[in-house]
């Protein structure tokens, strides 16, 4: 009985992990901004291709309602 409660606490622990690593909605990149403005993905991207964290002119156009004026 000791095991069994000891694996589902580890299959628990492992689903946790796992939707922290593979959480669905951390990226709101939409290549439809970059086409709207004209720009590559890396020009508000620290990764070139898009995705993840924005650099300091992906922050401001995010605050300024995903546009530049």
């Amino acid at each position: 009985m000791k095991n069994c409660f000891a694996g589902a606490i580890g299959l628990v622990a492992l689903a946790l992990l796992a939707s922290a690593v593979f959480d669905a909605s951390p990226a709101n990149a939409l290549p439809a901004y970059a086409q709207k403005e004209g720009k590559p993905c890396g020009y508000c991207h620290v990764n070139a291709a898009g995705g993840g964290e924005r650099n300091a002119t992906g922050k401001k156009y995010e605050a300024g309602g995903h546009s530049f004026k």
